[in-house]
């Protein structure tokens, strides 16, 4: 699967984080990209929308999320989950590779480090389906 054609949710509470991945991922060539600021209403789009991709800061104003994690990949253990925080410990990282997470993200991250991450997703799907 192609980023094209990728189904991506943008799950962080701040709007200038959420804007910028959104428009990167747009001109990568992502077409559908929807969001959320927390998450609840993060829940609820992967519970409809079903995404192939979910961008989810670990800090939110109603949930943490390595918890959401395990949630995220207990309703669709398909779907690829990014953490993303401004604090890239050594315990952060750890915790969410081994809660499922295909990709970890430090703040403030750059253009070229999310194609990296779209890259390196696209080609763990194309595998997995081979």
């Amino acid at each position: 699967m192609t980023l094209e054609q990728s189904s991506i949710l943008i799950v962080d509470d701040v709007s200038s984080v959420r804007y910028f991945l959104n428009q990167n991922l747009r001109i990568m060539g992502a077409e559908k990209v929807a969001e959320a600021s927390t998450g609840q209403q993060a829940l609820s789009a992967i519970s409809t929308e079903h995404p192939d991709v979910v961008f989810l800061d670990i800090e939110l104003p109603d949930s943490n999320g390595h918890e959401l994690l395990s949630r995220i990949k207990a309703l669709d253990p398909k779907c690829h989950v990014v953490i993303m925080s401004a604090h890239s410990t050594v315990e952060n990282v750890k915790r969410s590779v081994e809660g499922g997470a295909s990709g970890f993200m430090a703040k403030p991250f750059t253009p070229q480090k999310i194609q990296a991450t779209m890259n390196r997703i696209c080609n763990l799907r194309q595998v997995k389906s081979a």
